[in-house]
């Protein structure tokens, strides 16, 4: 199709004067066809910058090497440009609108010279959807546009969905290296230098302006920027929630299906959580998303979810057939790589993989490696941030729901951290209220080795929100607690929070995790219903000791031990949330959260 041919006047409008600041040499409106996608493989493996893997092992698998300057989100260049400084919030980095505008379309002027401007229409969620949103990217990397194949619905039939004067995000994207006469990229990743990098949103105009990263979030539009930050802010406007959430499908013995959602920070297990294979006899665990979920109130007053992305794309490093083996089923065939370790056999390798490596290999750098045991200091083969981006319809465990566009009834939300004490293994928030303090209130603890920060310091993540809120988390916390006010809490998820991580006085992992996390999932299931043993405690409802079926290594003390409620440490918590955590939204914090955090501390006093 030729920009011609738009019937948006809008969007055809917005093209146009694209193409004017950007000189492309050619212009393409994507169809979302398998030819199309096969022929943006092409034009890279020509370019030398993708490296097609052995087809017997990896069919229609390919590898990229990006830039060392381009291997991840750059959180220091990522922008909530709202007109109102205090509408971005402490927890974003926030730049006036006009002036970063101004900036950015100095950048854009001429940046795709010698190279094809690609018009990409996507939808976030099923076509046609009523929960789904459509969002337009303009971007001169054919990288982007197959990895957007995967991860998104692109084409043809998602204008025909917007007809001549549909909302749509419009998101503009550039490498930022455009391509004198007769030059090329000669093989090297295209992308301009760390400080000309920007990834820009703008709440009130519901824009999103990305310069100067070929990579990941940064390029891949509909992923963070459109599913998290400009809809947290459409959801706040709309009245729905837009979260970094998992999506599970849970079957127990009898056949009774429940669907849970869960945000976590990352390092605390939510890509394993969202494949899980269960070991729990009878019970069966399906994925409906792995990293956010959209969800909207249906008729009879429930939340129904969606997950708004048609793929995974995960880290790689630590996944393998133990942590998650669905992923790995996932992504042996019609999955881009990217700064992983290639093998001899034009295979892939990474560290965490589950075995050693297997010869001489190449690097993410394109250099070879010799995997060196005795050598605590070598660098590693696969980046520690590289990905693959793989198709969800080929997760073995994938729900046959995953594409309904009415979305899945949510009957639990869970919250959880990577907590070596005080926090118990499972926690039911008492209500709505409860469990948004919960929420708020979620971290991690780091090691100094992580964050050269002393051990034992708490990271907060919000909802596992933190780099992804599209506004004031003070108002989004505010968002939640009105979703609860104006809606009958009867009919609302429970709440939970859980702690996979709670380590003995020796240093070790009491809970298992991974499949036995399933013997967890059982309790909430029943607890959705108002089964199962509980204890009521000072911080909220925890199983009986004999509630939960206890996995072979995990004896009857440790069962006590991981739910018991740590009234020191809990007052320590309490103590650091009100002086180091809540202090950061000044008046912008929910005073319903201060109440809540009077109410556990008197509790815990008593």
């Amino acid at each position: 199709m030729k920009v011609s041919e738009l019937k948006h006047s809008g969007l055809k409008k917005w093209v146009e004067e694209a193409q004017a600041l950007m000189s492309p040499e050619a212009v393409e409106v994507c169809d979302g066809s398998q030819a199309e996608y096969d022929r943006m493989i092409l034009i890279t493996k020509e370019a030398g910058l993708a490296t097609e893997l052995n087809p017997a092992k990896k069919p229609g698998c390919v590898l990229y090497r990006s830039d060392p300057s381009d291997v991840a989100r750059v959180e220091a260049s990522t922008y909530i440009a709202s007109k109102s400084k205090d509408d971005a919030g402490p927890t974003n980095n926030w730049v006036d609108p006009a002036a970063l505008k101004k900036t950015m379309t100095e950048l854009y002027r001429g940046c795709m010279k010698g190279r094809t401007m690609y018009v990409i229409p996507y939808s976030m969620g099923p076509v046609g959807s009523d929960i789904a949103k459509i969002g337009v990217e303009i971007s001169d990397s054919p990288y982007v546009v197959a990895s957007m194949h995967i991860m998104s619905r692109v084409g043809t039939k998602v204008l025909d969905v917007l007809g001549t004067d549909g909302f749509f995000v419009p998101c503009l994207h550039s490498v930022g290296k455009p391509l004198a006469p007769g030059e090329s990229d000669n093989g090297q990743w295209p992308c301009a230098p760390l400080d000309k990098k920007y990834i820009s949103h703008f709440p009130e105009t519901r824009e999103i302006w990305s310069y100067g990263s070929g990579y990941g979030g940064n390029a891949l539009l509909g992923k963070k920027c459109l599913a998290l930050r400009i809809a947290s802010v459409l959801a706040r406007d709309e009245g729905w929630l837009a979260e970094h959430m998992l999506i599970l499908k849970i079957t127990n013995p009898e056949g009774e299906v429940k669907y849970i959602s869960g945000a976590f920070p990352s390092a605390c297990g939510k890509t394993n959580l969202a494949m899980l294979i269960p070991t729990l006899p009878g019970w069966k665990v399906e994925t409906v998303g792995d990293d956010i979920a959209w969800m909207k109130f249906g008729a009879d007053g429930r939340l129904y979810a969606i997950n708004p992305e048609a793929g995974f794309f995960g880290v790689a490093p630590g996944t393998n057939n133990e942590s998650n083996r669905n992923a790995m089923e996932s992504i042996k065939k019609n999955t881009i790589y990217t700064n992983v370790a290639l093998t001899e056999d034009k295979d892939v390798w990474w560290e965490g993989i589950g075995y050693d490596a297997p010869g001489k290999l190449i690097d993410w750098h394109g250099k070879e490696w010799i995997q060196d045991k005795n050598n605590k200091n070598q660098p590693p083969a696969a980046h520690p941030n590289s990905r693959f981006a793989a198709p969800a319809r080929q997760c073995p465990a994938i729900a046959k729901e995953w594409e309904d566009p009415k979305g899945v009834p949510i009957s639990a939300f869970l919250f959880g951290g990577r907590r070596p004490k005080t926090i118990p293994l499972v926690n039911q928030a008492k209500n709505w209220i409860h469990g948004v303090f919960m929420g708020s209130i979620v971290g991690s603890e780091v090691t100094a080795a992580a964050l050269d920060v002393k051990a034992g310091v708490i990271r907060r993540d919000p909802f596992a929100m933190l780099p992804f809120c599209g506004y004031n988390m003070g108002d989004y916390f505010k968002h939640w607690i009105k979703i609860g006010q104006s809606h009958d809490e009867s009919k609302l998820p429970k709440i939970f929070f859980v702690n996979w991580f709670r380590k003995n006085d020796g240093g070790k992992f009491i809970w298992p995790g991974y499949g036995e996390n399933s013997r967890v999932l059982a309790w909430i299931f029943d607890r959705c219903d108002g089964k199962g043993g509980a204890m009521e405690t000072a911080i909220g409802t925890v199983p009986t000791p004999d509630a939960i079926a206890r996995p072979n290594g995990v004896s009857e003390s440790d069962m006590k031990e991981i739910l018991n409620v740590d009234i020191e440490g809990w007052k320590a918590e309490i103590a650091d949330i009100r002086k180091n955590h809540y202090p950061k939204f000044g008046d912008k914090l929910p005073k319903e959260l201060l109440v809540e955090l009077d109410a556990i501390e008197k509790r815990l006093n008593s």
